[in-house]
């Protein structure tokens, strides 16, 4: 019985002293999650400008409800202080756009709210390091910027009607 007990402690007691070794890895983890603070916001940017290509106002709702909860999932306290500066400036807009978006599915609106959207995510992306080059580019149709991951153009303000319409005005890397 004696054995068992002291068997058992030495278990228990290896398993919390694991338990402490792994703990380190952690915080790396939680750097890294510190260091792309925004690229959620960037990556629910995106999905909005890809539902907006397919002229799908009901996905474009939902895709814009997303970011509004990455918008809000910021940590300010963990921005770097130049990203803070913009942060501070773009949120209430970037926020009040994403809820506009959101809250209807008249795809003439969505698309008149995203050119502000863009507008204030590029004054963000500039400031930050995007994991990969993003491609600012530029509709004279619309006479409205995007942002977008793939260097093709693929507009988000006339979909399938004029797919290719615009060019690349700036590489952000």
């Amino acid at each position: 019985m004696k054995k068992s007990i002291i068997a058992i402690a030495t278990v228990i007691t290896l398993l919390f002293s694991a338990n402490t070794i792994q703990a380190n890895p952690i915080d790396t983890t939680n750097e890294i999650a510190e260091a792309s603070q925004l690229q959620s916001v960037y990556d629910a940017y995106f999905t909005v400008k890809d539902a907006l290509i397919k002229s799908d106002s009901k996905l474009t709702s939902a895709k814009a409800a997303a970011l509004l909860t990455a918008i809000t999932a910021v940590k300010m306290d963990k921005l770097k202080s130049s990203e803070h500066t913009v942060w501070m400036k773009v949120v209430k807009k970037l926020t009040a756009d994403a809820k506009s978006i959101s809250s209807t599915t008249d795809l003439k609106k969505q698309r008149e709210t995203f050119k502000s959207l863009s507008k204030n995510t590029y004054d963000l992306i500039k400031v930050s390091n995007p994991e990969q080059p993003v491609y600012k580019q530029y509709c004279p149709m619309a006479d409205a910027d995007w942002l977008s991951k793939e260097k093709a153009v693929k507009n988000p303000y006339y979909g399938s009607s004029m797919l290719t319409c615009g060019n690349v005005v700036e590489t952000i890397k």
